[in-house]
């Protein structure tokens, strides 16, 4: 092995990895299963592809070429050398406008891609669910298709040409060939010859028995492709078994790829059904209309969308209780042609019957809220509390539509049968369906289910001409039935075309042909084991801690790099590590004893851990809730009680204190902190960034302000607590000033909890679980009589007052801790609330301005940026814009770290600071978060303020 690593590191350009944790990292896709790589390549560019094969080729190693790894059948799993090619190799090389193709690299995002193509009116026809992250590399290797394959079909109908590497390190390109190019490329002796000779012989021979045994529906992507050599006048391009064949047969360098029109003008229709196979009949009827697409979600897949923080918003479309949706969406070039088609699609279910309420979307923004709902299905399905979780295996299965209703009521007896619950929803379109037993792998019984499952529905699915396998892929999860579902004769054929391109076996063993069985390599499985662990956080809505971290199911939207906030320090480094995904596999494989013995005292698992910004965007945007924030506090804790917490943690986690004594001998405070010798000390023994300016003090404390202005109480009988933070009593009052202003002018008494401590957000943040639940405890003391009272609690930093809400809910076994949560709210939430209900009782001058508000990563996972931008526009003359920037990057102390400080500006430059700098200097500048104001102003050199200070000015 060290001779092998010695090569590869010498002759590779890119990063050669064969340490235990980038090998635990990649042990996982988004399936069931897990095996553990030989080692990990990243390679520079295709030459570095072209060296690792031929190395290991000759070394007898074998080669799995990876992208996001989102692959749900085990394919992007396998003792193999991974070739990671999302990082570098992820160009788009070439657009030819007018022709409509695109050549591109294979570890190009599908949503990259069509933002690249958007302004030229095109767009990429398949259109997977993981667009976020999914790898164009990744599709072509399992001939993805998507929602819309009814109009665009396949990944293999798109293919026009390829270059690609074969198993000895032959550069070729693949494409149509016409006879006498064929000709010249079977006379070669070489590689490249053989397969040619083999694949025509192979072709030729056995044209009838290819026709008769491979499925006529057309989503079908087991085994290798020869029916697309001999149906419909099939063309002679070597692509076709590329396409759908899992890395088995070569690697992809380049693609050149066919392109679409954008559509001219859409609707999306959600159609509401009280039973699921009302809705599946409904889809046949759909069908006659002419869609683009439809797509079914049913009721338990409904009902896991109440937890998701981000999908619980985009229900308010939803009419009463539906047991099944069928999303229909139509392209037309007019809205007399779209309303025509609804018309029609609601006159036929009506004749039938079939369904209670038809919501129409036609704003862009109610279609993607519609949509996405849709897409997060296996994310939140995932996210299921405890053991049983809705299963892979039977997921991928494809009948033809009007066979859709009976089969599935066969899959419901089915399941009756063994004492399954079951998840369906999918391309109903095209007569795929995505069933997912609920099934608890951990236990034999689980595996022995499954396994029984499978093998009862492949029977079923073979009676009706259908396939194992619509877009998922074969892999460790269904190579087994191939020889069930295409008998011994294809089976061999199979392996003829394997054997030629890859005569060494060393292109992703183990998938297609020769493969195991299914429930080998179970990620899970009846031997996984962890032991109890004592935690701090009682993680009970997840089930401890070890349920906590394995919600992660491994589809990886904290992969996505163009929105959102989850993940920032993916989004900067591109690496699976700085993923909230890399980081919950690091975990799972600590907690099991299989990193390095030491659980969660292991430095191997705090370097993964170590860029975590705690933002909590993931509790926020992935699917599944993996609060990978408050599993890095917890982790912090155990760590640090093990190997001492460090000097600049102590003093960040009680900043409170500092503060307290920065304001009262501010301003002096303030030039001794500010001094080029205060940060050459910092920075060289405490590891506070030089390059960072520090944070004021302010010799006016709040609280005194507060108690000695002069106001007359109003006796209303409208009272609220307002919980001033560590920042706005030291740093800026002004801030607490404006607010209590703003709601004394509302009509409200005010008044401030004195006896209140830090709400002690820095103190988890930094590890100190124990202090912080001192805190905590301390604190429910003091506001639970305001609670009780019915009194608002409402704050001003997010990260404070959500706190509150978030973090002593599970910190604290104390049942008014619930209290106090459910009567806390940032102050624009209560505002809000109060102007839906016709109190709020506020008057704003004519004063114009134009604001850009930037979101507190917090913020924007537990409650939204709608609050901030309804309380901005409230003045008639304002008109703010929310800048979709992600993470600022300073993350509380994260960016005054020295070892942090560059990532931490990266993190701003990706959107932030670019959306900045490029507004006028008019343009009022507003950031709720304390860190995001400094953070703003260190990157662009301009002042964001909060957005009470505005509001009170146009009072």
């Amino acid at each position: 092995m060290d001779e092998l690593v010695g090569e590869l590191e010498q002759k590779i350009k890119g990063e050669v990895r064969f340490d235990d944790v980038s090998r635990m990292l990649y042990r996982t896709d988004a399936s069931i299963h897990e095996m553990e790589p030989v080692g990990l390549v990243v390679p520079a560019d295709a030459e570095d592809v072209v060296q690792v094969i031929e190395i290991a080729g000759r070394r007898g190693v074998s080669i799995l070429p990876r992208g996001g790894g989102t692959s749900l059948a085990g394919q992007a799993v396998g003792d193999s050398i991974h070739l990671d090619l999302s990082k570098y190799m992820n160009q788009i090389l070439e657009l030819n406008q007018e022709e409509k193709w695109v050549r591109v690299q294979p570890g190009v995002v599908l949503d990259e891609l069509n933002a690249f193509l958007k302004p030229h009116g095109l767009m990429f026809g398949p259109d997977v669910a993981t667009s976020s992250r999914a790898n164009i590399g990744g599709m072509i290797g399992n001939n993805s298709s998507g929602a819309h394959s009814l109009l665009f079909g396949k990944t293999l109908d798109h293919l026009l040409e390829m270059r690609v590497v074969l198993a000895d390190g032959t550069v070729t390109t693949f494409g149509t060939v016409d006879e006498e190019e064929l000709g010249r490329k079977e006379a070669q002796q070489d590689l490249e010859g053989e397969i040619y000779r083999t694949v025509r012989r192979v072709i030729d021979e056995n044209r009838e028995e290819i026709d008769r045994a491979f499925p006529r529906v057309m989503r079908r992507v087991s085994g290798y492709n020869l029916d697309a050599f001999v149906r419909d006048g099939g063309s002679f391009d070597l692509g076709k078994l590329v396409a759908g064949s899992e890395g088995t047969l070569c690697t992809v360098l380049e693609a050149k790829l066919n392109l679409v029109d954008l559509p001219q003008g859409k609707v999306l229709v959600a159609c509401h059904f009280a039973d699921l196979i009302e809705a599946l009949e409904a889809n046949i009827l759909a069908l006659e209309t002419g869609p683009s697409a439809v797509e079914l979600t049913d009721r338990l897949l409904l009902d896991q969308t109440k937890g998701s923080l981000e999908h619980a918003r985009r229900r308010s479309f939803l009419q009463g209780d539906p047991d099944a949706l069928l999303f229909v969406e139509y392209y037309g070039e007019s809205e007399e042609e779209l309303e025509l088609k609804m018309d029609q699609l609601e006159l036929k279910l009506g004749e039938r019957g079939l369904g209670y309420a038809f919501v129409r979307a036609w704003e862009p923004a109610e279609q993607t809220n519609m949509w996405e709902l849709r897409k997060a299905g296996l994310g939140l399905l995932m996210g299921m509390k405890g053991d049983a979780k809705p299963t892979s295996g039977v997921e991928d299965t494809c009948v033809p539509t009007d066979k859709l209703p009976e089969y599935v009521e066969r899959v419901q007896a089915l399941m009756a049968e063994f004492d399954a619950e079951a998840v369906y929803y999918a391309h109903s379109s095209v007569g795929v369906l995505h069933i997912r037993p609920v099934l608890n792998l951990k236990e034999p019984e689980g595996i022995k289910t499954l396994r029984a499952l499978e093998e009862r529905i492949s029977d079923i699915v073979k009676e009706y001409g259908g396939s194992m396998s619509a877009e998922h892929g074969d892999g460790l999860a269904r190579s087994e039935w191939i020889l069930k579902m295409f008998g011994e004769k294809m089976v061999g054929l199979f392996e003829e075309v394997k054997d030629a391109f890859d005569p060494d076996n060393i292109m992703n063993p183990g998938k297609i042909v020769r493969a195991g069985r299914m429930d080998e390599h179970l990620r899970y499985g009846e031997t996984y084991q962890t032991p109890e662990l004592e935690t701090f956080f009682r993680f009970g809505e997840e089930g401890g801690l070890q349920r906590a971290v394995e919600m992660c199911s491994g589809v990886g939207h904290c992969r996505k790099k163009e929105v959102g906030t989850m993940c920032p320090s993916y989004m900067a480094t591109l690496e699976e590590e700085h993923s909230t995904r890399g980081r919950a596999n690091a975990l799972r494989a600590a907690l099991s004893g299989n990193l390095d013995g030491k659980g969660l005292a292991s430095e191997e698992l705090f370097e993964v851990m170590d860029l975590c910004l705690e933002c909590k965007g993931c509790k926020g945007e992935c699917p599944s809730n993996v609060d990978m924030a408050k599993l890095k506090y917890e982790f912090l804790a155990h760590y640090y009680e093990e190997h001492g917490y460090p000097l600049r943690s102590q003093l960040f986690g009680r900043i409170d204190l500092l503060s307290r004594w920065g304001s009262a001998f501010a301003p002096l405070s303030n030039w001794i902190a500010g001094s080029w010798l205060s940060r050459w000390i910092l920075d060289r023994f405490v590891g506070i960034d030089r390059r960072r300016h520090m944070p004021t003090f302010s010799r006016h404390r709040f609280s005194k302000w507060f108690n000695k202005r002069d106001y007359v109480e109003r006796g209303s009988g409208r009272t609220v607590v307002l919980f001033h933070d560590t920042y706005a009593e030291y740093s800026d009052p002004q801030i607490g000033m404006a607010a209590t202003l703003i709601l004394e002018r509302a009509g409200f008494d005010v008044v401030i909890a004195e006896d209140k401590v830090c709400c002690g957000r820095p103190l988890i943040s930094k590890g100190f679980l124990r202090q912080a639940r001192e805190n905590a405890r301390h604190n429910i003391e003091v506001l639970a009589p305001y609670a009780e009272k019915g009194w608002p609690i409402v704050g001003l930093e997010p990260s404070c007052i959500l706190t509150l809400r978030d973090d002593y809910l599970d910190l604290v076994d104390d049942p008014r801790a619930q209290l106090v949560a459910d009567n806390s709210f940032m102050l624009e939430e209560f505002l809000v609330d109060l102007a839906d209900k016709g109190k709020l009782e506020l008057e704003f001058t004519s004063s114009k301005k134009q604001i850009l508000v930037h979101g507190h990563c917090q913020q924007k996972a537990l409650v939204g940026m709608a609050p901030t931008l309804r309380v901005l526009n409230m003045p008639t003359n304002f008109q703010a814009m929310e800048i979709d920037s992600g993470c600022c990057g300073l993350a509380g102390s994260f960016g005054y770290e020295k070892e942090h400080y560059d990532i931490s500006m990266q993190i701003g430059e990706e959107r932030l600071f670019a959306a900045i700098k490029a507004a006028d200097p008019s343009v009022e500048i507003v950031a709720v978060g304390t860190s995001c104001r400094h953070q703003i102003a260190d990157g662009t050199e301009r002042k964001a303020r909060h957005w009470v200070e505005l509001m009170v000015e146009a009072l």
